[in-house]
């Protein structure tokens, strides 16, 4: 009997042994981590690499996150076009476009939703054209490398402007712009077609009126049914027929 065990306990082992090498082969062992932790830079270090003469490289930082830049050197080195960007954090001005001292800072919370969606497609280009160095220590991540609340908020209006994104793409498909021309001659004119406002379609719809709530503004949508009608921002042309695809505009 106790062979019995003994052998029952050997096979039981070699089993799991045996499914571990498999595992490992197939890939289904989770992997093993081989990424270093990130290296954290402070705003002080990072001013050394400015890429002027004597500096110690040339890198810059978009929120929080710091790029070797150097094979940019033509654009961010001295006499560079972006040179202002180099060895600094200066996440607000790659949407602003304000390269004024005050201008060149991290503090985003200015930004909107859709601004800050702008601005993580910087940081995109980044991550695909050059080589993450590291966190820099401050506005967007602690001295233990963690995200901090300014990172969180920031991540939340990029998850709120990726919603107004999708809002607004699936607004395009179902009520796409008109097309529209005006001359001094005849004034002008806003009609709709198989394809107009970028989007290609099987149905030529009616042009309408769009008026953006609170603004008393509008802009020339077409239109594929007369349900649409029963939203309160949408409005006829005066003195255009309402099954015509072609409407006279009055400025």
């Amino acid at each position: 009997m106790l062979g019995f065990i003994i052998s029952f306990i050997f096979v039981l082992v070699a089993i799991l042994v045996l499914r571990q090498d498999w595992d490992h082969i197939t890939g289904d062992a989770p992997p093993q981590s081989t990424v270093p932790p990130a290296r954290l830079i402070i705003k002080e270090e990072l001013s050394l690499y400015s890429g002027e003469e004597d500096s110690k490289g040339l890198y810059l930082a978009i929120l929080g996150q710091v790029f070797d830049v150097e094979k940019g050197m033509k654009h961010y080195g001295p006499g560079g076009g972006y040179h202002f960007f180099a060895g600094k954090d200066a996440s607000l001005a790659f949407v602003t476009g304000d390269f004024t001292d005050t201008g060149l800072t991290d503090d985003v919370s200015s930004l909107s939703p859709a601004q800050v969606v702008s601005l993580y497609d910087w940081l995109a280009f980044y991550h695909k054209d050059y080589k993450p160095v590291g966190r820099l220590v401050g506005r967007f991540y602690s001295e233990s490398g963690e995200p901090t609340e300014a990172l969180l908020q920031v991540e939340a209006a990029l998850e709120q402007g990726q919603r107004l994104n999708n809002q607004a793409q699936a607004e395009k498909q179902h009520l796409p712009a008109c097309n529209s021309e005006w001359s001094a001659a005849r004034g002008g004119r806003v009609w709709c077609s198989t394809k107009s406002g970028g989007v290609q379609r099987d149905w030529v719809g009616v042009p309408r009126k769009l008026f953006s709530p609170g603004s008393g503004r509008s802009r020339c949508v077409c239109v594929q049914n007369s349900s649409t009608l029963e939203n309160p921002n949408i409005q006829e042309y005066e003195d255009c027929p309402s099954q015509a695809d072609s409407c006279p505009v009055r400025e």
